[in-house]
Formats: C-alpha cells, sequence, structure tokens
C-alpha cells in the first residue's frame, strides 16, 4: 500500500466516527407532534377536560390583553362567551383567531386547516395571532393521511382552501423551498384535548 494510501484511508476513518448521525425520534403520534410543534416555536397547553380548556383559554386572552377574538365558529364563540371576550367576524391584526382544525401532523408538527375554519380567507390574511382548539383524535401520521381522512369525511363535499401552518415564529423564515413565498407562520396557542 503507498503512503498517500494510508494516509487518506486512515483520515477517512477518522471522519467516518466523526460524523455520528442524530438518532431517530420514534415516538407515538401524539408525542412527535408535541416534540414537532414546539421545536417549530408553537405554544402548546395539553387539558385532560373542558374546564381546562376554559381556563387555559381565559390565562391565553388575559395574558395577551384580547378583549376581543375573531371567530366563525359558533361553539368556539360559546366557549369566548364563557372566558368574558366578545367574539367578532371583523379582523384586525390586533385580534387573535379562535378556530378548530382538520388535523394535527405528527410528522412535522404542522397544523392543518381548510375552508370549513378559514372560510375563503388566505391564511396569510388573517391575524397573526392564532389560538386553536383541538383534539388529540385530530392527530395523524403526515399529509397523505390528513388528505385521505378529508376524503373520506366530507366525501362528496370537500373543503377547499386546506393550507398547512409549519411555523409558528412569524419573526422566522421557512428553510423550506416547497415554502418559497408562501409565508404561513403564525404566533400560535394550540388547546390540545385528550379525547382518546
Amino acid at each position: 500500500m503507498s503512503f498517500f494510501k494510508k494516509i487518506f484511508s486512515s483520515s477517512k476513518k477518522i471522519t467516518e466516527k466523526a460524523e455520528v448521525e442524530k438518532p431517530k425520534i420514534n415516538l407515538a403520534l401524539d408525542d412527535s407532534f408535541v416534540h414537532f410543534f414546539i421545536e417549530n416555536n408553537g405554544k402548546f397547553l395539553y387539558c385532560s377536560h373542558q374546564e381546562e380548556v376554559n381556563q387555559n383559554l381565559i390565562n391565553i386572552l388575559q395574558e395577551n390583553a384580547w378583549e376581543k377574538a375573531l371567530c366563525f365558529d359558533e361553539d368556539l364563540q360559546k366557549l369566548l362567551f364563557i372566558a368574558g371576550v366578545d367574539s367578532t367576524k371583523k379582523q384586525t391584526s390586533l385580534t387573535p383567531f379562535f378556530t378548530t382544525c382538520e388535523h394535527l401532523i405528527a410528522k412535522d408538527g404542522s397544523i392543518l386547516f381548510s375552508s370549513n375554519q378559514l372560510k375563503d380567507i388566505k391564511l396569510s390574511e388573517l391575524p397573526l395571532h392564532f389560538i386553536v382548539f383541538a383534539k388529540t383524535s385530530q392527530i395523524v401520521n403526515n399529509n397523505d393521511d390528513a388528505l385521505t381522512s378529508i376524503k373520506n369525511l366530507y366525501k362528496n363535499k370537500l373543503p377547499s382552501n386546506i393550507s398547512p401552518i409549519k411555523n409558528y415564529d412569524p419573526n422566522k423564515k421557512s428553510e423550506d423551498f416547497m415554502d418559497y413565498g408562501n409565508n404561513n407562520s403564525k404566533n400560535l396557542y394550540l388547546l390540545l384535548l385528550e379525547d382518546l
């Protein structure tokens, strides 16, 4: 073996040892979702019963001094009433958007919405602040599972405006090439109710 081969082959072994791969994280769907959601700067509040949802909602609204919230869902408007906050259908930049979602995606911690929540408004046109109410039964593994579920659930009346939020830090730009020019970053609180 030549002198150069010995040098280069031994340095290759050293660099192979130095390049330690990150261990794969194998978590349950809910653990995986929470891990990636928090990693993407989401604010997560786990609730084991409805009273906790109500109290956490009150705390979020008081902490941010929000006196009203944009809300299209009649059931959620009742929660706002319990919290002592007015609901409105007129959006402003200072008013948070209180909504449900279609699914929570475990693979990347994103939240999927549709026209059922957003109506015909683009995510980028909605307020910067979101409060999302979801249940653990809405967690799916990936986008394919979410879209299949939507297709099965709504059969002949598929919703439009299907859009995800993947980044929960409005000051951070997405590094994903597929998101170029589509900044859906929101300051987002998630109220997750255990229903399984």
